[in-house]
């Protein structure tokens, strides 16, 4: 039997906490499978073939925002080569995953952004290789406490006049917002500077990646954003849509209106369709070409891809088109090293595109 999913999502307060986690198998208090929500449908079909005989480790750090898909496969993985391969899963953030990968101390690197270039330089100092592979969507969700009952729906350009680094100690209140929001302090929650969340949110709200004003909460554990926003009946947040999905009874989500007068909502179907915009993101797992010669790596890459349809949805991510993934799989089994990126975060960018464009290193 399997970690509960509610479970998986606590745990990462540990990981953030400096510890990395193994992931083996594990039975929930009832003796039941409870790594499913309530009301799902039901247990994720995994594929399994060719793990026997494997054995070694395979260390994954970075995002907190792909760390609850990354643990679902781990521990899968783990399920299915019976322990023989150990595999942790740690939560430093996209900036500090990059950090451990590119001085070659772990296998993989978990990113809600792509690479940067001073990181793409790191690598290339340190003769490290990587491969970018594209594994589902986020929506990310701005959030309020519950009991808020006079927004839901808030522009791109009140965003801005929130977050842009000129608004630090003058944009103070809700009413400073929008006419008839209440004359009360906005106490505002958002992701850490070495998260990927910041730099996206940054990029595709400010105009600018990692331009914020800076008397805010910041945490790289998503967790924390969670209770902060919670805590407070005048929040307002960003988090990745699993950590929201997964505590929506004790948060509401806001709809985004990007400037057509239209609020849309985060949800599968709107990521899908392209219209909940400029908050929806790809999601990556980085892997080095020195690691993936190791035949446990090499597998639970694969593993990965293979299961990321089911696994991604599990957890209450979007799938990226099933015509995706076998160009990810051949990108992973070509060993096309590079990034679609170019070291420059981009707002908007479809997966087709990533994955038609020709890599740099």
């Amino acid at each position: 039997m399997s970690m509960g999913y509610s479970r998986r999502l606590a745990m990462s307060a540990i990981v953030a906490g400096g510890l990395a986690l193994v992931w083996g198998c594990t039975k929930s208090d009832t003796g039941s499978d409870s790594r499913y929500p309530q009301g799902s449908q039901g247990a994720a079909v995994v594929e399994t073939q060719g793990l026997d005989g494997l054995s070694g480790t395979v260390a994954i750090d970075g995002s907190s925002t792909v760390f609850p898909v990354t643990e679902a496969v781990a521990e899968e993985f783990q399920n299915a080569t019976q322990g023989a391969v150990k595999v942790t899963v740690g939560i430093s953030g996209t900036g500090g995953g990059f950090k451990k990968f590119t001085r070659g101390e772990i296998d993989v690197a978990d990113a809600s952004r792509p690479i940067l270039d001073k990181e793409m330089a790191a690598a290339k100092e340190n003769n490290i290789k990587y491969i970018e592979l594209p594994v589902c969507f986020d929506a990310l969700t701005v959030a309020v406490h519950p009991e808020n009952d006079w927004a839901d729906t808030i522009t791109v350009a009140e965003l801005k006049k929130i977050w842009a680094p000129e608004a630090e100690g003058k944009i103070t209140k809700w009413s400073q917002v929008r006419d008839g929001w209440p004359d009360e302090e906005i106490v505002l929650f958002g992701a850490g500077t070495d998260s990927g969340t910041f730099v996206y949110f940054t990029e595709a709200v400010v105009g600018k990646a990692k331009s914020s004003r800076g008397d805010f909460t910041a945490s790289e554990d998503d967790n924390t954003l969670v209770q902060g926003i919670e805590g407070s009946k005048y929040a307002l947040g960003y988090i990745p849509y699993a950590y929201y999905e997964s505590n929506k009874q004790r948060l509401k989500a806001l709809k985004i209106d990007n400037g057509d007068g239209k609020g849309v909502a985060p949800t599968s179907a709107t990521v899908i369709d392209g219209t909940y915009q400029p908050l929806s993101r790809p999601l990556f797992i980085y892997v080095s070409d020195k690691s993936v010669a190791r035949p446990e790596v090499e597998k639970f890459v694969e593993f990965y891809i293979n299961n990321a349809t089911a696994l991604a949805t599990e957890v209450k991510y979007v799938p990226l088109p099933e015509d995706a993934y076998p160009l990810v799989m051949k990108r992973l089994k070509d060993k096309t090293t590079g990034t679609a990126f170019g070291g420059v975060p981009e707002v908007g960018v479809s997966v087709k595109s990533i994955l038609e464009r020709k890599p740099v290193e």
